[in-house]
């Protein structure tokens, strides 16, 4: 059976770039604290317009389905608690 090439468990694979001087930070260290705010800020613009925005109707169709989730978890929780009360009445008295 024989390796991939460039495996980790190939001790003569060499990394070209050991050879290298190691980088610090590359763009973000030649910065100073405003420029990297502005990365950052840049960076999540970017991002937000990846996302996928429900419309409107599924907007409405997701809230109302966990609003009656979140009032039958209510009415079942408060069935259980006043079945725990009653118990705790008729043991303790």
């Amino acid at each position: 059976m024989t390796d991939a090439v460039g495996s980790i468990d190939m001790p003569d694979a060499e990394d070209e770039s050991r050879d290298k001087k190691p980088r610090k930070g590359g763009k973000r260290g030649k910065k100073g604290p405003f420029g990297r705010l502005a990365l950052f800020y840049r960076q999540i613009v970017a991002e937000l317009r990846k996302v996928v925005w429900p419309t409107r109707s599924q907007l409405t169709t997701y809230t109302t389905v966990v609003i009656i989730f979140v009032v039958v978890m209510i009415g079942l929780v408060t069935v259980i608690d006043f079945g725990f009360q009653e118990a705790v009445k008729y043991v303790f008295g």
